[in-house]
């Protein structure tokens, strides 16, 4: 597996925890925090997407 860097985890009640991480590659991946060896991959682009779309409100509706 590449060299990946993780942030802290982000945490919400409980124990719902993941992290994010990158790779010097390009690659940006999100994993379960304790199950990094089992993330989900794709570009830094694409990371960056998702989080805008969550900040905009467009996930809301699975709150």
């Amino acid at each position: 597996m590449a060299d990946i860097t993780w942030e802290k985890p982000f945490c919400g009640e409980g124990a719902n925890c993941f992290r994010i991480g990158t790779d010097a590659a390009g690659n940006a991946y999100i994993a379960v925090a304790g199950r990094e060896d089992h993330p989900l991959t794709d570009s830094r682009e694409a990371l960056r997407a998702l989080i805008h779309g969550i900040k905009a409100g467009h996930a809301d509706h699975l709150l």
